[in-house]
């Protein structure tokens, strides 16, 4: 795997292998990967002939008080995964080389009405940060392909209608959420979570499972089964951010006719805030 930590330096050598006509993949990430992450590599392995992985903390998508300082920084550590892995080539520029002018100064991407509900709420700016840098390196790494996690779902649309809007050349592929052994999914925050939640915190995922049996079954009373949702995740001793069943295309509120719905979920545990979905097809 060969590493860059520069614009020019990674242009120049996926120059040579896009003359070549060859496929390039892209994985962008925050560091401290786990077998989620691994994961989207081996996908872009398999439909690509160049994977290129990036790392990158991104402090344009970090809010005033939030963890941009503590995220954890594993870089020799996710080295050895993404070689293992197959990565080509990795991107791991500083700050300076990502924003140039500064934070304050830098142009930036913003997709409205989808980037102003569920985490777009409770993080303000968030989506504004993670457009832009996502369309930074789509522009310095130009794949044919990109993959991301579901597990991040409002990310995931968001960039979609981002590419879409803006004719980006590329093609955005939706990865399966990674969970551990007891259904948790995988994130790099979980590191964040105590002992004493860690048995409890599945009561997030139990709470979207349950909302979905109840729509299967018939249920059509969507905020009800939010607020339902939302006192079991009360009685485990975690606040809710927010519990929503959403149109799985647009995530505007589910409307009871909506053959697609995502139940998406956010929780604050003492020390982190999870978050997780589920999407389900109604004929």
């Amino acid at each position: 795997m060969r590493i860059f930590h520069t614009v020019s330096g990674l242009r120049d050598a996926l120059t040579v292998h896009r003359r070549e006509g060859l496929r390039i993949g892209f994985v962008p990430t925050m560091g401290n990967l786990h077998q989620g992450h691994l994961a989207l590599v081996g996908q872009a392995r398999e439909s690509c002939d160049i994977v290129v992985c990036s790392i990158f903390v991104n402090a344009l998508q970090f809010g005033l008080n939030e963890d941009w300082d503590k995220y954890p920084r594993t870089y020799q550590e996710d080295c050895d995964k993404l070689t293992v892995a197959g990565c080509d080539y990795l991107f791991h520029p500083d700050d300076t080389e990502m924003y140039p002018n500064g934070l304050d100064t830098q142009s930036r991407v913003i997709c409205p009405t989808m980037t102003d509900v569920l985490c777009g709420a409770s993080r303000p700016g968030h989506f504004e940060g993670v457009t832009t840098v996502v369309s930074k390196l789509f522009n310095i790494v130009q794949p044919d392909e990109a993959i991301f996690g579901i597990k991040d779902y409002q990310q995931l649309a968001v960039i979609r209608r981002m590419a879409e809007d803006l004719c980006m050349p590329v093609q955005i592929t939706a990865a399966p959420i990674h969970r551990e052994a007891d259904g948790l999914a995988m994130s790099s925050r979980n590191s964040y979570i105590t002992e004493e939640e860690r048995p409890k915190v599945v009561v997030l995922k139990d709470s979207l499972e349950w909302i979905a049996q109840q729509v299967k079954e018939g249920a059509r009373n969507f905020r009800e089964l939010e607020i339902l949702a939302a006192k079991r995740i009360a009685s485990a001793g975690f606040k809710t951010d927010y519990i929503t069943l959403s149109n799985s295309k647009t995530l505007d509120p589910a409307a009871e006719d909506d053959l697609e719905i995502t139940i998406l979920g956010a929780i604050f545990t003492e020390s982190a805030r999870l978050i997780d979905n589920l999407s389900i097809r109604l004929d």
